[in-house]
């Protein structure tokens, strides 16, 4: 079956020529508002030219005319992106009365996914990435591959240089497209491999059979890798879950099947955790927000889910359907449309729009699933299982919920006794400690600045919210305290406004056990108030290590090269004294240290990349041990002191 992939050849019956470029307007905007065609002049813009380039390959094979894509940075800062498709045409076209390469590559709205007979379905459905990609170059060279000959036009900040030449001979047929992006453009012009990796992984999951090869010529040793899958979606499911916690299954559903012109392909499994992992495509490209097409898979899931319960028996009559949060519950599932007009909403493309894809994936989604929980039923009856107790524990929940978060305020648990609060009642000034132990606490206290530092002090290691349902969450008396001393609620009720405390750091003890709950406690925010992460309201406290004395002069080391280097200025005969905890010091040296705005040092915690982050999180507060292991056994070197 890969040979004969591999062996597709150029489809005869459809033309592909000048005639299916259309031209829509010029292409002097691009580098005058380039932040309008490729969302910014960052490093997310930078990459987005890599992407526009890309998409132009697949989408020649998505058409069934390209089998193969190969990626290349170099030690020049250029970019290399060859296919083997048709290749650009490069006939005069009818109207600009120049080469269709020429008018593609330097003409916004040109492209041949407008009209005509170039595309069936596309992702770059605005036809301005080539040309986009030029204007925002420094240089740019295009080869395309055609009827045994090869030709060539070049460019200077999307400008020609010359007319198109016909520059040699050739085998095959393609497009080989190398930029240099502008500097005057982009704050940064280096490429991140890792991102570069991820976004060709995922299209090649997305194109199934496609061969993408990236090789990075930057160092000295070329680094190369090679994606295709044959699986499509059941290899996506496969890699999304490699290190997670999966319900035992014969067999991951999935579903490949054109309706209505709709060509529908969807994929899903369930893991004993409690996240819920979807990811949703339309004509190759991520809608990060979703839309129909991923609206028509959850209701697909969960009236199959429902109508299968009630027929097996799990579900009675007097009993209430299964929630789409129910269904949810530790699944992983993947839907990719492709479709002839998609509708995408906002500028980001990040929404799908059209009606019909809805209801075309209910469709065959719906049939599809129905049919393998009839045939594989030991799956089914693990899903139902899973499905049944997340709608026991979804009631526990809220019933837990509703103590705290409502009744709390009518008995007084508005605010924790263990909080010592502070004075001002401006959450842009209010600063609240999570302290570890109450030594410590107590230290913290008679140091803070009652004004505007509160202490929340913690008794021991709060619960691993990673391993616990949401009611044994509100169970906990620390984590409960938390809760209601931050004021936001958390989940559906989440409301960033009611935050009382405008900076919240997280102050432990600066050893194995003080990483430990710093780690559990960055779990809890990560998992349930990953807006106050986003927002920049989590910090992490940086007590020093070392306080190095000699006669009455001292200085505190926060690292152990600053302890070096403080030795090296006082003298050898300098008294190092070694910090365990924040216990050992007194209120004063905490303030000094730590606390005092004017001279603490502190992190505030982001999440640059919420989808690695969510899987080191799971691999090392997950319930299986396997992930931890190979993930030790790989990068044994760099996490001999590890601290997440």
């Amino acid at each position: 079956m890969a040979k004969k992939s591999e062996e597709k050849s150029v489809k005869k019956e459809q033309s592909y020529s000048a005639k299916d470029i259309e031209v829509l307007e010029g292409l002097e905007p691009v580098r005058k508002r380039p932040g309008m065609y490729i969302g910014s002049t960052g490093v997310d813009g930078l990459h987005h030219l890599i992407w526009e380039i890309v998409d132009n390959s697949v989408d020649e094979a998505m058409g069934g005319y390209a089998n193969n894509i190969r990626v290349e940075l170099n030690k020049d800062g250029s970019v290399a992106v060859e296919d083997d498709g048709r290749g650009i045409p490069v006939d005069v076209h009818a109207v600009t009365k120049k080469s269709a390469l020429e008018t593609v590559m330097t003409t916004l709205h040109a492209g041949g996914k407008f009209g005509g007979a170039g595309y069936k379905v596309s992702g770059g459905l605005h036809g301005v990435g080539a040309s986009v990609v030029n204007a925002l170059s420094e240089r740019m060279r295009v080869e395309v591959r055609q009827n045994g000959n090869l030709y060539s036009q070049e460019y200077e900040r999307g400008k020609p240089k010359s007319a198109v030449k016909k520059v040699g001979k050739s085998e095959g047929h393609g497009t080989t497209s190398i930029f240099y992006p502008d500097k005057t453009v982009f704050s940064e012009t280096v490429f991140d491999r890792k991102r570069i990796l991820d976004h060709l992984r995922e299209q090649a999951y997305l194109t199934k059979g496609l061969r993408i090869i990236f090789i990075d010529r930057r160092e000295e040793t070329p680094f190369y890798y090679t994606f295709r899958f044959a699986g499509g979606l059941r290899s996506f499911i496969d890699y999304l879950n490699e290190d997670g916690d999966p319900i035992i299954q014969q067999e991951v559903f999935y579903v490949n099947k054109e309706y209505n012109g709709i060509d529908i392909e969807a994929a899903l499994a369930y893991t004993e955790g409690f996240e819920v992992e979807e990811y949703s495509f339309a004509n190759n490209i991520h809608t990060s927000d979703g839309g129909m097409h991923l609206t028509g898979l959850r209701t697909a899931i969960t009236r199959t889910l429902n109508d299968f319960s009630r027929s097996s028996g799990y579900l009675k009559e007097t009993d209430d359907n299964l929630t789409g949060e129910d269904v949810r519950e530790g699944l992983i599932a993947v839907v990719s449309v492709k479709l002839k007009n998609p509708q995408f909403e906002g500028q980001t493309k990040a929404r799908l729009g059209n009606p019909e894809a809805r209801s075309a994936v209910d469709t065959v989604v719906s049939e599809a699933f129905k049919e393998f929980l009839e045939k594989y039923g030991s799956d089914g009856r693990r899903m139902i299982e899973k499905c049944v107790l997340a709608a026991k524990a979804r009631k526990a929940a809220k019933a837990a919920k509703d103590t705290v978060l409502h009744k709390g305020a009518l008995e007084g648990l508005t605010l924790p006794g263990k909080l010592a609060d502070c004075q001002t009642k401006k959450t842009e000034e209010a600063e609240m400690f999570i302290v570890e132990g109450e030594s410590a606490g107590g230290s913290a206290k008679q140091g803070r600045d009652r004004r505007f530092q509160a202490i929340l002090p913690l008794r021991g290691k709060i619960l691993n919210v990673e391993k616990a349902q949401i009611h044994r969450m509100l169970a906990n008396n620390e984590i409960k305290s938390l809760i209601v001393a931050l004021g936001t609620a958390f989940g559906e009720d989440f409301n960033l406004e009611k935050l009382r405390y405008g900076k919240v750091i997280i102050m432990t003890d600066a050893d194995v056990d003080g990483a430990h709950i710093r780690t559990l406690l960055l779990t809890l925010f990560y998992r349930y108030f990953v807006k106050l992460i986003e927002n920049g309201n989590i910090f992490i406290a940086q007590p020093p290590l070392y306080k190095v004395q000699k006669g009455k002069e001292f200085y505190y080391g926060y690292t152990d090269a600053e302890k070096d280097a403080l030795l090296k200025k006082m003298g050898e005969t300098a008294v190092v004294s070694r910090y365990k905890g924040l216990g050992e010091m007194n209120p004063e040296q905490l303030w000094e240290t730590t606390m005092n705005p004017e001279t603490r040092m502190m992190k505030v915690v982001t999440v640059d990349d919420a989808k690695e982050a969510d899987r080191l999180f799971d691999i090392f507060m997950g319930s299986e041990v396997e992930p931890r292991k190979r993930y030790i056994q790989i990068h044994g070197a760099s996490v001999k002191n590890l601290d997440i």
